[in-house]
């Protein structure tokens, strides 16, 4: 073969050598861009959203103080997968410098998540809302340090660093314990997407609960720029948070701090287990302030707390004594059944004593002897008298005029065995006995025990609340009004009254002004006499009664005196409960109302002058 021919051959072999290599390349090529199309890619989406956390609505006080109010908390956590071990000190320094964390704190965690089980590790779940933006800044500067390093998934590059991302929140009560335990407390609670929420269990926060945590969280979703920040534009979704209602009351912070100092003084000195004291203006229904003397932080509740957490002003139910014989006094009034001079015996024969008196009466029912306290000069009683001076004999003389279903019907109107429709949870109604016992007898002309005992307030139960509700019958013209403690509420950007202030008719406007005068006189003349201040119209009721265990009476007392304050423009009706005061030793005369309830009552009055709620007529 010549030379000339092998050349030619040798030239079609790299010819056909370079068009197979052309062709493999371009084979490749094809297969290459073709699998790039099909297969999944990790691109960075092109959006980004963002939530915001709404919270529970805050209570606040009549003088714009907050009592109780919510804030965000944040979560901060690391992969520890991707911390560059060398730069782990410059990380745990930062970031307890930022965070106001423990450096050993931090240090055990890091260590303890990098040595047996590396991965997400929180570092923090209680972050305020300046401390997390504090933090989202060091998360840029720790990246820029490269104290975090990328790893490779899937094929892919991925770099996590210091993530700051909302939790939950949290409930403060900025004045610890005042208002408790009317104000109540919460629970916390994880919501599906795993954010700490509360809920309220006692008080106003559990009352009302579902529109303090009425809340819709806050949109943001639009277009991201390279640094990740979202940029708007038409097609942007921007959605503000809704928090929840906002409870604005009608106490003062400022009133509701004086008379909580003023329980808390004369706990101490009377020994006394509990005192609660509330006043209501008398007109509009207005609780300006529910107080007790056993307190608690909402934030911090302790063991010793828990027999403080019940808002005892309308959870616990006792016999409310002598406080009951006005309305008893007041139903007979307004059926006609007494005459105005009309005369009773106070059932006090024998010699009087060197003073004139004459012994403590005695009154016989069935098999019980009913005693009076009081030692009268004279053996037949006003109508005055028997009111002015507590006189149990005269009060159940009366109540025997009145039918058993009269007494049982009217005490009802008066609020007993029924809710007060204050704005709080647990309300209790206390007990009166039925019809047929308060009727026994009654069509043979016979005394009847049991009107004789729910007369003077034995025999029966009711709350605290009952009692306020009851007594603004005869500073309102004969009418009682609805106790409430919430003023309005503010949501979806406006103001809502939760419910109509309800005025009920309840004994005639005459009947009701005879027990007003009565009342006044007994702060002139009677057992209230301690409770006056010159100046104001002030009338009022003492009662003390026994503690009733299983049937049987204690050498216990609940002392109570309950009353109205007027000046020429502002009228309140003001309760004041002590129980169990100190009833031995030295100073065993302090379960007498006249010797705790009424000197907590006149404190108070002093310190509503002195706060401009009442004015002296004479100033």
């Amino acid at each position: 073969m010549t030379s000339k021919k092998i050349e030619n051959i040798n030239k079609t072999k790299k010819i056909v050598i370079l068009f197979l290599l052309i062709l493999l390349f371009l084979i490749i090529l094809v297969f290459s861009v073709a699998n790039t199309i099909t297969d999944k890619r990790r691109l960075p989406s092109l959006q980004s959203s963002k939530k915001e956390l709404a919270v529970r609505g805050d209570i606040v006080s009549a003088d714009n103080f907050k009592i109780a109010s919510s804030k965000k908390l944040y979560k901060a956590s690391i992969d520890t997968r991707f911390l560059d071990l060398d730069k782990k000190e410059l990380f745990l320094k930062l970031f307890s410098i930022y965070s106001n964390i423990s450096y050993s704190k931090l240090k055990r965690k890091v260590d303890e998540s990098i040595n047996y089980k590396p991965g997400n590790l929180v570092l923090s779940y209680n972050i305020d809302a300046r401390t997390a933006k504090n933090l989202k800044e060091l998360g840029f500067k720790l990246r820029r340090l490269k104290v975090f390093k990328a790893m490779k998934v899937d094929g892919g590059r991925i770099l996590r660093g210091l993530s700051i991302i909302e939790s939950g929140e949290k409930r403060i009560y900025s004045y610890e314990n005042t208002l408790t335990p009317v104000v109540g407390y919460i629970t916390k609670f994880e919501t599906d997407d795993g954010k700490t929420k509360v809920r309220g269990i006692k008080g106003l926060e559990k009352k009302y609960n579902t529109i303090l945590n009425k809340t819709e969280d806050g949109i943001l979703k639009g277009n991201r720029d390279v640094l990740s920040y979202i940029s708007f534009n038409k097609d942007s979704i921007i959605k503000k948070r809704e928090d929840g209602a906002k409870l604005v009351l009608n106490i003062p912070l400022k009133l509701q701090k004086n008379i909580e100092m003023i329980l808390d003084r004369h706990k101490e000195k009377l020994s006394a287990q509990e005192i609660v004291v509330s006043i209501m203006n008398n007109k509009t229904g207005e609780i300006l302030s529910l107080a007790s003397s056993n307190r608690f932080n909402p934030e911090s509740i302790k063991q010793e707390d828990i027999p403080s957490l019940n808002v005892n002003a309308i959870e616990y139910q006792f016999e409310p004594g002598s406080v009951i014989k006005p309305m008893a006094i007041a139903l007979v009034l307004d059926k006609n059944r007494v005459k105005k001079d009309e005369l009773f015996f106070a059932y006090n024969e024998g010699k009087a004593n060197s003073k004139g008196e004459y012994r403590r009466g005695r009154y016989k029912i069935d098999r019980f002897y009913i005693k009076d306290d009081h030692r009268f000069k004279k053996h037949y009683l006003t109508l005055d008298d028997i009111f002015i001076f507590s006189s149990n004999i005269g009060t159940l003389q009366l109540a025997q005029r009145l039918k058993g279903a009269e007494i049982y019907e009217g005490y009802k109107r008066f609020g007993f065995t029924r809710k007060t429709g204050i704005d709080l949870p647990y309300e209790k109604v206390g007990q009166m006995p039925p019809v047929y016992k308060l009727a026994a007898g009654e069509d043979k002309d016979k005394d009847n025990a049991y009107k004789a005992t729910v007369s003077y307030g034995q025999g029966m139960t009711s709350t605290f609340m009952q009692i306020m509700k009851a007594f603004t019958v005869f500073n309102n013209d004969g009418y009682s009004i609805t106790p409430r403690i919430v003023s309005y509420l503010e949501m979806d950007s406006g103001k809502y009254k939760p419910d109509d202030i309800l005025k009920e008719k309840v004994i005639s406007k005459e009947a009701a002004n005879e027990v007003k005068r009565m009342l006044i006189k007994t702060v002139t003349h009677g057992t209230g006499r301690s409770a006056q201040i010159d100046g104001l119209e002030i009338g009022g009721k003492t009662g003390t009664a026994k503690v009733a265990r299983r049937g049987n009476y204690q050498r216990e007392y609940i002392s109570s005196f309950f009353g109205f304050v007027n000046d020429n423009k502002n009228s309140y009706t003001i309760g004041v409960t002590v129980f169990r005061p100190n009833s031995r030793g030295k100073y065993w005369y302090y379960y007498y109302a006249a010797q705790s309830a009424v000197p907590v009552f006149k404190d108070i009055i002093s310190n509503m002058v002195s706060l401009n709620y009442l004015k002296k007529q004479n100033q």
